[in-house]
Parts: structure tokens; sequence; C-alpha cells
């Protein structure tokens, strides 16, 4: 006979009569095999060794019966794309939002180019794609940011394109919009339409020390140190370590708060004890700014504005307001001086002289 393979063995004539055993992926033991007539383990071949048999090879293979082969399924271009731009975001270190964020805009991109091959797309597709975001579904400066950011990453990081090459850039002239900034009444409404312990600390903590939301749910119980009155934050935006204070009145609230629900590891913990979901954070907020009928048009993000528009009320030093907001350039908090009440009480209105009830 020929030589008999598979992925578990290798049948090898040596001699008219006599087959040799090659084993690979399976054990081959001794106990199976002296069950087969005339088997024995050959010193020279350093190998067993069998009769050419049909009855011999029938016994072999009941024995040792070939594993059938698992189909290798194959993956499109679009999914290999996919995994390859998961892979090199994970790889570069990027933060899981930025993560969360860019892999929804790149699969929006291989969407709407759903019958190109993602390795095939052009700067001319990159353009066209930006043109329909702009015209018909008018995004904001903010968002085409993130679309132009996640493309470029794919561009440059997954087909290995230069960037001189691109002819589509981030814009310059930003948009100006000012932040909602609640007054301090109206946190204090917030907060105290908020009944749960843990919700009510939640919110308490955002805004005492001007977090955002995602330093907020990485925060862990030893990053409160009540002896120094901080808070620290690991890794928060740029993936950056800072420090911020700890409100005195937020310090006993946390204690009420650990004291009922026992954390083991993260600050607010959620199911199973992990991490508090942002989107519970956001429902929270919802729900108390319902309660306290406050009509502004705000978000979990306005109290960390009104956090710092605060402490530029109050007469703290702009430069330490960037410091604890963790910000990278100070024109960033110098939108806060936009929003401030300070020095605008002290101007009146042209209006104010006028009396409107003299008719003359």
């Amino acid at each position: 006979m020929d030589k008999l393979k598979t992925d578990e063995y290798q049948l090898t004539p040596i001699s008219k009569n006599r087959l040799k055993i090659e084993v690979s992926s399976f054990e081959f033991r001794k106990d199976q095999a002296v069950s087969i007539p005339g088997c024995y383990f050959s010193g020279p071949q350093q190998s067993w060794v069998m009769p050419q048999t049909k009855e011999c090879l029938k016994l072999f293979q009941k024995l040792f019966p070939s594993k059938p082969q698992k189909e290798i399924k194959s993956i499109s271009p679009y999914e290999k794309a996919l995994k390859d731009y998961s892979d090199q975001l994970i790889l570069k270190r990027y933060s899981e939002n930025t993560i969360v964020i860019y892999k929804e805009q790149i699969i929006r991109f291989f969407n709407f180019y759903s019958k190109i091959n993602p390795l095939e797309l052009t700067d001319e597709n990159v353009k066209d794609y930006m043109l329909f975001l702009l015209e018909k579904k008018k995004i904001s400066f903010s968002y085409q940011k993130q679309v132009i950011s996640a493309i470029k990453f794919y561009f440059e990081k997954i087909l290995r394109r230069e960037t001189k090459k691109y002819y589509f850039e981030i814009p310059k002239n930003k948009e100006q919009k000012l932040p909602i900034v609640l007054s301090k009444l109206e946190v204090k409404q917030i907060i105290n339409c908020t009944n749960n312990i843990k919700h009510k600390a939640i919110l308490s903590t955002i805004y005492s020390a001007g977090l955002r939301l995602s330093e907020l749910v990485n925060l862990k119980i030893a990053d409160i140190d009540s002896e120094r009155k901080l808070i620290y934050i690991r890794g928060g935006k740029g993936r950056k370590d800072r420090t911020t204070i700890l409100s005195k009145e937020l310090l006993p609230m946390l204690r009420e708060y650990y004291k009922g629900y026992k954390p083991k590891v993260w600050l607010f913990e959620g199911l199973e004890n992990g991490r508090y979901s942002k989107r519970s954070v956001q429902n929270i907020f919802k729900k108390s700014l319902q309660k306290s009928k406050i009509s502004k048009i705000a978000t979990v993000h306005s109290l960390r504005h009104s956090f710092a528009t605060h402490l530029l009320e109050q007469g703290d030093d702009l430069r330490y307001i960037q410091k604890i907001l963790g910000h990278r350039s100070s024109k960033t908090t110098e939108i806060y001086t936009h929003v401030t009440s300070v020095g605008l009480n002290k101007i009146k209105s042209p209006l104010d002289e006028i009396d409107l009830d003299d008719d003359n």
C-alpha cells in the first residue's frame, strides 16, 4: 500500500508486509498498540510497527479514528479591516471611551461604502462622506472632529498611508458654544431632588470635584484621601493623573453611602461589583433635573461646568481651576470667563436708566 496520512497519524510501508506508525496529535498508548495482532515497538525504527494487512489496518483505524477537520470560516474584508482597526486601537493604548467612539465612526464609514472593499477606500470617498454628513446630516463641529480622527487613524495605522497625502483635515474654526451653567441654588435643588443616598453621592461628587463622567465611574475607594481632603483622578483625559478637592460636605455623605452599600473596589459599583455605568449616571441626573422643574437644557457635564464657573465667581485663580479640571490649555478654561456673572452684575443696562412710565 501507499503511505496513509491524516492530521493524527501517518502509516508508511517499510517492507512488503510491515507498516511504520508515526503519530502526531494523539497519544499512541502501549495497551492499545498491543491489542493489534503482531504490532510491536521497533528499536531501529524508533516507532511502532504493525503487519500490513486489511484486518490490522481496519483495527488500527477503529482504535485511532481520524478527527474530522474543522471547517475554516472565511473572514470578509470588512470583518478583517474592523478587527485590525480594533486591535490597533488597543495596541496603541487608546482609552476605552475613545475605542468605542472610533469604532462606531469607522463602522458608519464602512457601511456608507458597503459595496467597496475597505482596503480600497480613497481620500475622495472621505470627502464625499464628509460632504454628506455636513450637508444632509448637519453634524456639529465636535462630531465632524470625531469622524475625521477615526478615519485618519484607519488610513494611517491600518492602510499605512502618509498623512501628507490627505487633503481633508480637522476644521480650524471651532464653534464657540457657551457651556450650560447651573446656579448654586439650581445645583442644590437637583441634589435635593435625588432621594437615594448613592445617587445623591454620585451627583454631589461630580459637582463638588468638577469631574468628567468617565472620571466619576473610574473612581476607586482608594482614590479618596479623607486625611488630605483630596480626590485622586487616575488616567483622566489624555491618560493623565491629577488631584482635585474633596468637599467637607461630601465626605460625610460618602461615609453614609459606604456604610449602606459597602462597595469593594470601585467607589460607585454597579452589577456584580463592576463599575457603575455612565448611562445610569445620566439617567439619575435626568430624573433629578425633571423633579427640580429647572427648564435649562442641562446634562451631567453641566455640573462640571457649574463647578468651574462657581470657583471663578468665588475669586479663585484661573490657573488653579485649570489644574483642578485637568485642562491641557488655559484657553479651554478661559471659556468660563464668558459665563461668569463676575463684573457683569456691576454693569447697568441703559434700560434701567429709562423711566418707561414717563410719557414725557
